[in-house]
């Protein structure tokens, strides 16, 4: 592990606290709250070469945890958007139900909220270990594996309705 990750470790546990309650006061919801803080790990790891460019760590993880708690109320109210159509089978039923089933998954999937789309996205697609993302999303594995348990149920219910 480089300076650089233990760095970046040790900034997220000296934040978490403050950041959860930051999106907790705009959000009302403990679970919401530790999803968009965990959100916002995974975006200042990705942007974690441009860092040094600012002022305040500390103040960017705040800032940018307020505006995504407040863009995730505001989705909230807002209607969900189409998906584009997906199909490309042999007869024409099954291309519908294949473009429908596609079409309902991704729908599925986009109705998550952000962290628990990327700790899915971390743990399914990109095949890293519950222990890791734990390291890079500055969370407990126990955390991130209710996320996943949670991601998973979300899916689960809403595929049943």
């Amino acid at each position: 592990m480089n300076m650089e990750q233990q760095e970046f470790e040790e900034w997220v546990r000296r934040m978490r606290q403050r950041l959860v309650a930051e999106a907790r006061q705009r959000l009302g919801d403990a679970d919401e709250a530790e999803d968009t803080v965990q959100d916002a790990v995974l975006k200042l790891w990705a942007m974690r070469t441009e860092l040094s460019h600012y002022h305040s760590m500390d103040g960017l993880g705040v800032v940018m945890v307020r505006r995504m708690a407040l863009n995730k109320k505001r989705q909230w109210h807002a209607s969900q958007q189409q998906m584009p159509l997906l199909a490309d089978d042999h007869t024409p039923e099954t291309a519908l139900i294949s473009r429908e089933e596609r079409e309902r998954l991704e729908h599925l999937l986009l109705s998550l909220p952000s962290a628990q789309q990327a700790v899915l996205r971390m743990k399914h697609i990109d095949g890293m270990e519950v222990a890791e993302i734990a390291r890079t999303t500055g969370s407990t594995p126990e955390a991130v594996r209710q996320c996943l348990s949670r991601a998973r149920r979300n899916m689960m219910k809403q595929f049943k309705l």
